[in-house]
């Protein structure tokens, strides 16, 4: 990871918002509004897949001050590094079997950020056994729940609980994603339990898949922010 990537001291008061699987420029338009740092766009085979000129259309939408992530599961690096180029992509976020030559590969044709996701089993244990050498490679970690050998967009939570004393050990390295069933209902207590620098919603903010319903995703922007973190300790924020 580069140095400049790094995260630098001091924590936000509440982790950024990434609202991921659009599908619809309106919807990055109202994450633009809900004060989200990240939209993102799916090319893996997905309910919430869509094409280049779709993607185009909606990173367009969301404005410059986002940042768009397409996210990618498998495939060829030189065909990854070419689309996300060409949707003009801040981010790679790539799920699959990938280990550290794969991002060092991906860095060598991509000038953005890469983040790495980890697959977490329901119970909490962790699937990827990369991950101390994907800390120090990738740009983010962003964790998500494995059920029924898919590796991100199930709707399924994982046991916070069980992963915190691995997701301390490596926040030092890099930036840590949170992903997996979160909604407004639950995004709290996750933050409590984690602290991610990011949290990451799609399904728990739908009316349909790949269809935002804006105010779940009012909902979700506002419970997220209403936890604060405070001397590495999460509570809720007093008004």
């Amino acid at each position: 990871m580069a140095e400049s990537e790094k995260k630098t001291a001091g924590r936000p008061d509440s982790p950024l918002i990434k609202f991921c699987g659009m599908t619809r420029p309106e919807d990055a338009s109202a994450a633009a509004r809900l004060g989200a740092a990240y939209v993102g766009a799916i090319f893996a085979t997905s309910p919430r897949q869509i094409d280049e000129a779709t993607a185009l259309s909606v990173f367009g939408a969301a404005g410059s001050g986002i940042a768009s992530v397409a996210v990618f599961s498998g495939g060829a690096i030189e065909d990854i590094a070419a689309v996300a180029t060409r949707v003009s992509a801040d981010v790679i976020q790539l799920h699959g079997d990938v280990g550290p030559a794969t991002i060092e590969a991906l860095r060598a044709r991509f000038p953005g950020r890469i983040w790495a996701v980890a697959s977490v089993d329901p119970d909490g244990a962790l699937a990827n056994p990369h991950l101390d050498e994907l800390a120090r490679e990738a740009d983010a970690i962003l964790f998500d729940t494995r059920v029924s050998g898919k590796t991100g967009g199930t709707g399924v939570t994982f046991n916070w609980t069980q992963l915190a004393a691995t997701v301390e050990r490596i926040r030092h390295e890099t930036s840590v994603v949170l992903a997996g069933g979160l909604d407004a209902g639950n995004v709290a207590a996750a933050i409590r339990a984690l602290q991610p620098d990011v949290v990451d919603v799609s399904s728990g903010v739908e009316a349909a898949p790949g269809i935002k319903d804006h105010s779940r995703m009012l909902a979700f922007a506002e419970a997220a922010r209403s936890a604060s973190i405070d001397g590495g300790k999460t509570t809720s924020s007093s008004q």
